[in-house]
């Protein structure tokens, strides 16, 4: 039996949805960012929060001045640019894109919980429904209706900051072998658009196991994408001292790349890693577009995918 039960988080109006395995908090005037992902049977908090108060400074903020911490849905890109085509050609789109740091509409069907918010900038209707498919499992399906009658393209991504500690694994799906960097800091694993093997990378000091998460005193940061689509969209993060696991499923054709955010005291000082299913590459909108490694929904059309969560 799944309940969802309104709740104030902070001050915040949030929503809460509980099996006997698994409890996730939502805020929807927040983005309807998810808080707290939590396993009821053994009491471990997946998602990382910061020291800094639950919010965002509105629309259009930098992403490092809000809590930074959590669940966010970054969409419809990730860096902030501007749109690349006709006819929204040179519209400005905010750092971690749009929805973050918007209020969305929230309504408890009973066994659900739907949310959406539309576009400041575009003719878009973004939508997510939770749902519990098992007592571990929780999906997320999502769409994006185009409203107008050009093509949008967009970037996706999930962005589940998770709390780690050194020596847990990460696994991501069996064809994925080569990396290309979008940031690291002081350029350990190279430049942008640098490419590497992974798991074993060379890096300034030495080769480093990617598959591995590093103690938080290297100050190391990175964020890289897999240069090939996944064959089967399933990754996930094991904790070999506990035996607990996060896996993410997603369809491969609708989402097909997958993005990896390492930050071990690196960036801003936070301790944290994200594994980033995404519709798009790079987290540069016009970058993603040049490619073709972008998605796009036909006027007056709907693009879905979805996103399940188990934990053990």
């Amino acid at each position: 039996m799944t309940h969802w039960r309104e709740s104030k988080i902070e001050g915040h109006d949030a929503w809460i949805g509980e099996s006997s395995q698994l409890l996730v908090c939502i805020v929807p005037g927040l983005g309807a960012k998810a808080v707290s992902l939590r396993s009821t049977r053994t009491g471990r908090e997946w998602l990382w929060r910061s020291e800094k108060a639950l919010g965002n400074e509105g629309y259009g903020s930098p992403f490092p001045n809000g809590d930074e911490s959590g669940w966010d849905e970054m969409f419809p890109c990730i860096d902030a640019c501007e749109y690349p085509l006709e006819p929204w050609q040179g519209r400005t789109i905010p750092d971690h894109g749009e929805v973050w740091s918007l209020p969305w509409e929230a309504h408890n069907t009973g066994s659900t919980l739907h949310c959406q918010v539309k576009g400041e900038q575009f003719p878009y209707l973004l939508e997510k429904t939770y749902s519990f498919t098992a007592d571990g499992t929780l999906r997320i399906d999502y769409s994006v209706t185009n409203t107008s009658t050009a093509p949008f393209s967009f970037l996706w991504a999930a962005h589940p900051l998770l709390e780690v500690q050194a020596g847990m694994k990460l696994h991501v799906p069996n064809n994925l072998d080569e990396i290309e960097i979008s940031y690291s800091a002081e350029e350990r694993l190279g430049v942008f658009g640098d490419r590497q093997p992974w798991p074993l990378a060379p890096s300034s000091g030495g080769t480093v196991d990617l598959s591995v998460t590093e103690a938080n005193e290297g100050r190391f940061a990175e964020k890289y994408y897999f240069t090939g689509k996944a064959e089967t969209g399933v990754a996930a993060v094991s904790d070999p001292a506990t035996g607990e696991s996060i896996t993410f499923s997603y369809p491969a054709e609708q989402v097909p790349y997958l993005a990896v955010w390492a930050n071990y005291g690196g960036f801003g000082g936070n301790y944290q890693l994200a594994l980033e299913p995404a519709t798009g590459r790079m987290d540069h909108l016009g970058e993603a577009v040049r490619r073709s490694e972008v998605a796009v929904v036909a006027g007056g059309q709907v693009y879905r995918w979805h996103l399940e969560v188990s934990l053990v």
